[in-house]
């Protein structure tokens, strides 16, 4: 595996033809950002529409120390634009009208479809007079469960068309915690569809939303009208599996109403709604560790520009470039980059409906080769998963296209980051490990395809107005090599506003802790290079007898073993060392969970890291307590760890059964 000096260089084919094509030049854009922040991003705005001018006196203004009063952050205040505008009538009218915007490729590969820029805005604006029409407004929440089809575009466009304030919950969540997001914005619409298959898993998707509005209603919050997407009779079903399901969508007379009974007769018109540039274009909510979840606020003109800008740099994307982003629209990654950073582009994507292992564990590579993807973005723990399988499902289709390779979601273990560059890009492809979260808008820390030499692992540097720094826990600055708190001394323009309807949480959630910085709750480090690696949550750091460590360092040696698929790492109270490590691992099914691995795996982590380090318990992990989006969720193992069975808010995770498969496997020696 390589070292933390190993270095890769960008291919020289991608760095000549680079947007930015050499570290020097990076390193020129990014110090203009910080010292001139109003000329850097206001020639960027030059490139959307303003109904009303820009005033470059009041372009940039934010407040980020509690100590000095209330924490805000505005851009470009007082210049008016509407979203939906700029990512469709501005392209059409730059000669994008006939460009795909869209290829749908569907759960199943005989499905599939295509949408243009102009028949898109027709959509969008369709949609935009039906919402209108049931007296849905500037500023009114409007909440979508949606699968990943077209129509989950057309109707988040359509919200920004008339300054609606969409809420997206990714379609997934139980009716509990999706009642409970509609309740706390208020939502006054929902839009949803029949159903949805996900590999061989259908899923009831109006039903669940059925739950969700009676929930409400209890609750004492009407939701007043339901559009459903008529989506299942379009659809091949899996393995033959009839689907009559949409004959059995249930429909409540007065609120509920079928997408095609009313979009298809709408006018193609629909005048926008000219929005200040920090009004609220939509929220997103975030799992607290306790407490009900955060709904994260972003507005309009700031987020237009860091999506937009984002998406060009890292990607490297050109006109003519085929883009695939396979996250969930239900995810800030979904918003960002399926969304409004491709659109703000008039970039081409794919839209993808299904998972990686059907019908077949190659299905992501026979998508790329389909469609001759050129900057292809996924997460960690997808790679982790199609590591395990044969080379040949890879190799036996043409990747040759690909260029730029994302991950996105958590830091990427070196040996998952050697596999993606050498199996899937062939040594050729730019890795681009992002690092950002919900609340920062789009990537914070980056490579860039054409500039940045490369470490597997590390997320490298700040993207253009990002200025990290790191915090001992005085919060005093770490400079030079260190480890510490991951902070950030200024906004850039994409950053969150606050959490709706919840300001004061918002300033004791990231800006308490240390006065004058957002706080990530990330620890991070800085290597002799200057590189940033990420090594997770702050409560996810090790200290054990005076040794500082992240669980993202041992959880790298652990899945070096031939037979650990994944593997998770916490700290637990020793009466002794302060704190000593508890490992959950799963096998990859080569080797057999037994005393032998255990006595191996300790010795690999001794070895590679130091005595101090020996795990006191490794436990067998049939399965790991994951988020939707598929993050690890660590609090959980250490109450596991503790075996303390009060482990608070599990809404977000994908499968709730394994917290009790995992409780029941804890050692008796534990």
């Amino acid at each position: 595996m390589p070292s933390e000096k190993t270095v890769y260089l960008p291919d020289k084919n991608v760095a000549k033809n680079a947007h930015i094509s050499s570290f020097a030049q990076y390193k020129e854009m990014y110090q203009q950002s910080i010292d001139n922040p109003e000329e850097f991003w206001g020639e960027i705005a030059k490139q959307f529409h303003w109904e009303n001018p820009i005033n470059y006196d009041k372009f940039f203004t934010f407040n980020f120390d509690v100590c000095k009063g209330p924490i805000y952050t505005k851009w470009l205040d007082g210049a008016t634009t509407n979203i939906s505008y700029n990512l469709l009538d501005r392209n059409i009218r730059n000669g994008h009208g006939d460009k795909i915007a869209f290829y749908w490729e569907g759960n199943h590969p005989d499905d599939y479809s295509r949408l243009t820029y102009k028949k898109l805005l027709e959509e969008v604006c369709r949609f935009a007079n039906v919402l209108k029409s049931k007296g849905i407004k500037r500023g009114d929440r409007v909440a979508i469960y949606m699968p990943m089809i077209l129509e989950s575009v057309i109707a988040i466009l359509a919200c920004t068309r008339i300054g609606a304030v969409h809420s997206l919950v990714f379609a997934g969540f139980s009716a509990d915690s999706f009642s409970e997001r509609i309740i706390d914005c208020q939502a006054r619409a929902l839009i949803t569809a029949d159903g949805v298959w996900r590999g061989e898993k259908y899923l009831a998707l109006k039903s669940i939303c059925d739950q969700a509005m009676d929930k409400c209603a209890k609750n004492g919050h009407n939701v007043e009208v339901c559009f459903v997407v008529s989506h299942l009779e379009r659809v091949t079903a899996p393995s033959g599996v009839q689907s009559n399901q949409s004959n059995k969508t249930p429909m409540q007379d007065g609120r509920d109403i079928w997408w095609h009974d009313v979009v298809p007769q709408a006018s193609t018109s629909c005048y926008p709604e000219w929005m200040q540039s920090e009004d609220p274009l939509f929220m997103l909510y975030t799992s607290g560790s306790t407490g009900k979840p955060k709904g994260v606020l972003h507005t309009t003109g700031g987020y237009l520009l860091y999506a937009a800008t984002t998406f060009k740099y890292v990607f490297d994307y050109k006109p003519n470039d085929v883009y695939w982003c396979t996250a969930d629209i239900g995810w800030i990654t979904g918003h960002t980059y399926v969304v409004y950073g491709p659109l703000a582009n008039a970039a081409t994507s794919v839209l993808y409906e299904g998972t990686p292992f059907y019908p077949q564990n190659d299905r992501f590579w026979g998508v790329v080769e389909k469609y001759k993807v050129n900057q292809f973005y996924t997460a960690p723990t997808a790679i982790r998963a199609l590591m395990k399988f044969e080379d040949s499902l890879v190799t036996r289709h043409d990747l040759s296209s690909l260029r730029v390779l994302g991950s996105v979601g958590e830091p990427i273990n070196p040996e998952a980051w050697m596999w993606y560059y050498k199996l899937v890009g062939g040594e050729k492809c730019s890795i681009v490990d992002t690092f950002w979260q919900t609340e920062t808008g789009g990537h914070v820390l980056t490579p860039l395809p054409g500039a940045t030499p490369m470490k597997p692992g590390a997320a490298s540097f700040p993207f253009f107005g990002v200025q990290p720094v790191l915090l001992d826990e005085s919060g005093k600055e770490i400079q030079g090599e260190g480890e510490g708190y991951l902070v950030f001394s200024r906004p850039w323009p994409g950053m969150m506003r606050s959490l709706y309807n919840n300001h004061d949480r918002y300033e004791t959630t990231y800006f308490s802790k240390f006065p004058g910085y957002y706080c990530t709750g990330d620890g991070a480090r800085r290597d002799a290079d200057g590189y940033l690696w990420v090594t997770g949550r702050v409560d996810d750091m090790l200290n054990v007898s005076g040794h500082l460590m992240s669980t993202a360092e041992v959880e790298s040696v652990l899945t070096e073993h031939r037979g650990v698929s994944e593997a998770a790492v916490v700290a637990k109270p020793h009466p002794v060392k302060g704190e000593c490590l508890y490992c959950f691992i799963t096998t990859n099914g080569q080797v057999e969970f037994n005393a032998q691995l255990v006595t191996e795996l300790k010795k690999i982590v001794r070895e590679r890291i130091g005595p101090f380090a020996q795990p006191d318990v490794i436990q067998s992990a049939p399965g790991l307590p994951k988020t939707r989006s598929g993050k690890i969720m660590r609090r959980i193992l250490r109450k596991i760890a503790l075996n303390d069975r009060d482990i608070g808010d599990i809404s977000s995770l994908a499968d709730s059964s394994v917290v009790d498969q995992l409780f029941a496997n804890r050692p008796i020696s534990a």
